[in-house]
């Protein structure tokens, strides 16, 4: 199945795992997480597979989640109300999200990548 690798070429630690990938030899499509966020629909579905808390979805150390309060708001908002602004902002997103359509890693941590993408 293919590799979706959802990432934002600014981020260091995007560069790093797609270095990581590359070197490595898993093939993957890329997709620039601002210009082409994944979809509600998309995000709930990994969410499901991912088997995280929804918070791990957050780059909690971005300009935008502090701009939109997120750490207050996050604790209120509702599943679809969280899934719907991740959807809206791709820089609300933790990066890199990489998905096979069943396996789900966001964020990167070589081991992870290891037991997911090897």
């Amino acid at each position: 199945m293919t590799k979706t690798f959802y990432w934002y070429p600014k981020c260091g630690t995007c560069r790093n795992a797609k270095k990581w990938l590359d070197q490595h030899e898993v093939s993957y499509n890329e997709v620039h997480i601002v210009e082409n966020p994944p979809s509600q629909s998309q995000l709930e579905e990994m969410l499901e597979k991912s088997g995280l808390d929804i918070k791990k979805f957050f780059n909690t150390s971005g300009q935008k989640y502090r701009e939109l309060g997120m750490k207050d708001k996050i604790k209120t908002a509702s599943k679809n109300e969280l899934l719907e602004l991740l959807a809206s902002d791709g820089m609300l997103i933790k990066r890199p999200l990489m998905t096979d359509g069943e396996k789900v890693t966001v964020g990167f941590k070589e081991e992870e990548f290891q037991k997911a993408w090897l």
